[in-house]
């Protein structure tokens, strides 16, 4: 049944109707005048911030390993002019229209700086961690502002607590909308200078990680010879953060730093029983090398089978003869081959701040080395002897520093002002041998590197001392083959020593093949660049 319609209800429906169209006209009206406008104003401000810089980490020149590079945000006021402009030049495009939907403020990154707009401004935003870092391992990286390994970690309080934010401040109505004709608030925060300062140089580490690149896997290590300071350290394979699930997967460990690590470390080591010889006075021994000793039931082998002939300690050295050093270690007690290995920080770690310390290795002890065998193989650095490359680097150190043995540093300490160190502690140092000991020393890796034509650790440009090795692992390949680590630590300018260089390259075979030409690269490009 149809209804009657209610003449009375639909006049009602029409006046009221007529009354709601008369107001929303009226506040269209208002909205234009200047009363309206002072009460949206009072609505808000809408602050768009940038990301947050921190304390950066240094080199020993105070330049920057962090935050050495900058991207381009823009802050967007969206207006369609801003669109318009900002379009060509957006390096994210899906992240920005779904930003643009809300219609507020918002920060997207861009290719550039020079963006034709008054509602688009553009800030250069240093970038913390870059896809590759330099000093990987050393610098470390964080994780939503916080550090999670390296000196980021280490001095995360210390950094994390200057905090500077560009930002831009709207005046905006109670929708969020920006107020048009109104002066935007700009913050530029000033550059951070407060930081950490390390002991690298930036060019050296530089020359290192090109050189290391030629290892599969290994490190690269130079130090200043005199005081120890870390001037170049590279692990080998490192990792990106844009990669982090494959380096957690991967079978090469790319999160070890193998400059810290502990390996075998073979011939190299033959330096210490040579300055414990020296300095007791038993380095005269003459030894015919046939290319084989016996040590009670065991027979040791020479690398060269058909022997060197008469050797001494000079000769055995540069043809790095295991029978000679087994024989003169008959002459050498237990408890001065020992001690000399402790004094030079053998089994010792070596910490260089709270997650970056170099392993202490493994020494035999001194019941351990009565066994016959065990005191053999200890002499040319086999057997249960293991050691970090920072390790050899520090001991090389002492023989290219006059005997004493430096407090290796990574850290010089924290700056205020980006140009000084607060409260440095200059390194100290041992002296471990006398000093004609350690230029004896010095004059043998000389000859060791020049009196053996194969060599090819020689650089063209500057001469050097130095000591290789092959290290055997115990390990063996499908083929029966063993995987041995290729060594070589040495020191320039040879006569007047201020840089240790050590490079190993693990698995990667013999130590004049495989680690003496990233050696040679090292030094030949830090003497061409001015480090003589």
């Amino acid at each position: 049944m149809n209804q009657k319609r209610n003449p009375r209800l639909a006049l009602l429906r029409l006046v009221m109707t007529i009354f709601c169209c008369a107001i929303l006209i009226q506040l269209a009206r208002h909205s234009t005048t200047a009363e309206y406008k002072e009460a949206a104003q009072q609505q808000g401000r809408y602050t768009v911030t940038l990301p947050v810089t921190n304390g950066t980490i240094y080199d020993r020149n105070f330049e920057p390993l962090i935050n050495r590079s900058a991207e381009h945000v823009a802050v967007v006021n969206p207006t369609s002019e801003a669109v318009s402009a900002l379009l060509p030049h957006l390096t994210d495009t899906e992240a920005f229209y779904e930003r643009l939907v809300y219609g507020t403020p918002f920060t997207c990154p861009v290719d550039t700086d020079d963006i034709p707009s008054e509602d688009v401004f553009v800030f250069d935003v240093p970038v913390r961690n870059e896809e590759y870092q330099i000093a990987q391992h050393i610098v470390g990286y964080t994780q939503d502002g916080a550090g999670v390994a390296g000196l980021e970690v280490d001095y995360d309080a210390f950094l994390r607590s200057t905090r500077e934010q560009s930002s831009v401040t709207f005046e905006v109505d109670g929708t969020g909308g920006v107020l048009s004709g109104e002066t935007a608030l700009i913050r530029n925060a000033p550059q951070v200078v407060e930081g950490v300062v390390t002991t690298l140089d930036i060019g050296i580490q530089q020359i290192c990680e090109e050189a290391a690149s030629k290892l599969e896997k290994g490190c690269v290590l130079v130090l200043e010879a005199r005081s120890g300071d870390i001037l170049g350290m590279e692990s080998v394979p490192s990792y990106q953060l844009s990669e982090m699930e494959k380096a957690l997967s991967s079978e090469d460990s790319p999160f070890i730093n193998r400059a810290l690590y502990a390996y075998p470390v073979g011939s190299i080591f033959k330096l210490i029983p040579a300055a414990a010889a020296l300095e007791s006075g038993e380095d005269d021994l003459l030894y015919d090398c046939t290319g084989s000793i016996r040590i009670g039931t065991q027979l040791f082998r020479c690398h060269d089978q058909a022997g060197h002939g008469m050797e001494n300690l000079e000769t055995a050295l540069i043809h790095s003869c295991n029978p000679y050093f087994i024989a003169m270690s008959q002459k050498l007690s237990v408890r001065e081959l020992f001690e000399t290995a402790a004094e030079w920080g053998f089994g010792r770690e070596i910490s260089l701040s709270e997650s970056i310390v170099a392993s202490a290795g493994t020494m035999p002890t001194i019941p351990e080395l009565q066994l016959p065998a065990e005191k053999a193989n200890f002499c040319f650095g086999q057997g249960r002897l293991t050691a970090s490359p920072l390790q050899i680097a520090r001991m090389t150190c002492a023989i290219a520093n006059g005997g004493v043995l430096p407090e290796v540093r990574l850290v010089r300490g924290t700056s205020d002002d980006g140009k000084t160190v607060e409260h440095e502690e200059k390194n100290k140092g041992e002296q471990v041998i006398e000093p004609e000991t350690a230029e004896r020393l010095r004059r043998m890796m000389i000859a060791a590197a020049y009196g053996n034509s194969s060599f090819q650790g020689r650089p063209e440009n500057t001469a050097v001392g130095a000591k290789t090795s092959t290290a055997q692992t115990g390990r063996f390949d499908e083929d029966g083959e063993e995987y041995c680590h290729g060594w070589i630590t040495g020191f320039y300018p040879a006569h007047d020593p201020k840089y240790v260089v050590t490079v190993l390259a693990e698995d990667g075979g013999y130590g004049n093949d495989a680690a003496a030409p990233v050696f040679r690269e090292v030094i030949t490009n830090m003497a061409a660049g001015g480090w003589k």
